[in-house]
């Protein structure tokens, strides 16, 4: 009996969120096993580093698309605007 879990990195960010959402409810629940809420934590811990890294990687492409230098989101609405 092995406890080593070997679970495929995800395909994209959207995938390791969706996944990491599921774990979440699952452990939330209480009614995994003391081993399955382990092996959960440490998917879950798997996938936060994966998500980092892709955010991190975006992050960069977005300094080199705006100079090096990060500007603010703009989600279409004035912030003056009421």
């Amino acid at each position: 009996m092995s406890n080593t879990i070997t679970a495929a990195p995800p395909a994209s960010f959207e995938e390791a969120m969706a996944e990491l959402a599921q774990l979440v409810t699952q452990m939330e629940s209480g009614q995994l096993p003391l081993e399955a809420s382990v092996a959960a934590y440490a998917r879950g811990s798997e996938l936060v580093k994966y998500c980092a890294a892709q955010l991190e990687k975006v992050e960069a492409q977005v300094k080199v698309l705006e100079g090096d230098m990060l500007k603010p989101f703009s989600n279409g609405e004035e912030e003056g605007a009421q």
